[in-house]
C-alpha cells in the first residue's frame, strides 16, 4: 500500500477541519457577525492555528467567513444579493434533482429521516435541531442525483443558508412551518406525483426566500 506523504496528511486534515467548520456552520452553531475564537476552534477540533488558519482561508474563498486585518475573522453576514443567489441555486439544484429521481431511491429514506427528527425537535421546541434537520432534508433531495460532487457543493450552500436563517431571532417563527411541508413534498412524491411534489417544493422556495429577505430589510432597517 502507498504511504501518504506528509503534505498529503497536512492537506487531507486541511480538508477535514474546512469540512467540520462547515457541518457547524450548517448545525447553526455560529451567528452572522460572529468573530470566530482560534483558540476555542483549535482545542474543540484538536488542531494547530496554521491548520485552522489553512481551513479558513478555504472557507474565506467560499464565502462563509471574512478576515478583517487586526480584528480577526468572522462569520459573513449574508447580504440580499446573496440570498437571492443562494435561492436561485436551491430551485435549480432542488428541484431538478427531485424531478429526475425514483421515489424508491436511497436517499428518500433520508429524507423520510430528516422529517420524523424534525417533528421530534419540534416537540422538544429545540428549534436549532429542526433548523438542522431541514438541512439534512434538503441535502437528501440534492442526493437524489446521485453526484458526489454536487452533493460537495450543496454543503457549501446549506452552510450560507443557515447563515441567512441566523439573521431571524424567533427560530419557531422560521422552522415550524417547514416541518408539515417537508413532509408533504416527501408523501407526494412518495405517491408517484413527482411533478405536483416539484410544484410543492417550488412554493416552498418562493415562500422561504420572502420571509429571509423580509428578515434582512428588517435588520437594514434596525
Amino acid at each position: 500500500m502507498k504511504k501518504q506523504s506528509l503534505e498529503d496528511r497536512r492537506e487531507s486534515l486541511g480538508e477535514t477541519v474546512t469540512a467540520g467548520i462547515r457541518r457547524l456552520l450548517v448545525e447553526g452553531e455560529f451567528t452572522p457577525g460572529q468573530r470566530l475564537s482560534e483558540i476555542a476552534l483549535c482545542e474543540r477540533l484538536g488542531v494547530s492555528r496554521n491548520t485552522l488558519r489553512e481551513a479558513f482561508r478555504t472557507l474565506a474563498h467560499e464565502g462563509l467567513v471574512t478576515h478583517q486585518p487586526h480584528r480577526g475573522v468572522f462569520v459573513t453576514r449574508p447580504d440580499a444579493a446573496s440570498i437571492v443567489e443562494i435561492y436561485r441555486l436551491r430551485r435549480f439544484i432542488e428541484c431538478r434533482a427531485l424531478s429526475e429521481a425514483w421515489p424508491s431511491h436511497p436517499a428518500v429514506k433520508e429524507m423520510r429521516t430528516a422529517v420524523e427528527d424534525a417533528r421530534t425537535y419540534r416537540e422538544r421546541q429545540d428549534w436549532l435541531a429542526v433548523g438542522t434537520a431541514n438541512m439534512a432534508f434538503h441535502g437528501a433531495i440534492v442526493a437524489l442525483g446521485d453526484s458526489a460532487r454536487l452533493d460537495d457543493f450543496f454543503r457549501q450552500v446549506l452552510a450560507e443558508l443557515r447563515l441567512a436563517f441566523g439573521l431571524m431571532s424567533d427560530k419557531e417563527w422560521l422552522h415550524a412551518p417547514y416541518v408539515e411541508m417537508n413532509q408533504q413534498v416527501l408523501e407526494t412524491f412518495e405517491k408517484g406525483d413527482t411533478k405536483a411534489a416539484v410544484a410543492l417544493l417550488e412554493q416552498y422556495l418562493a415562500q422561504s426566500e420572502r420571509i429571509v429577505l423580509a428578515a434582512w430589510e428588517r435588520q437594514g432597517a434596525s
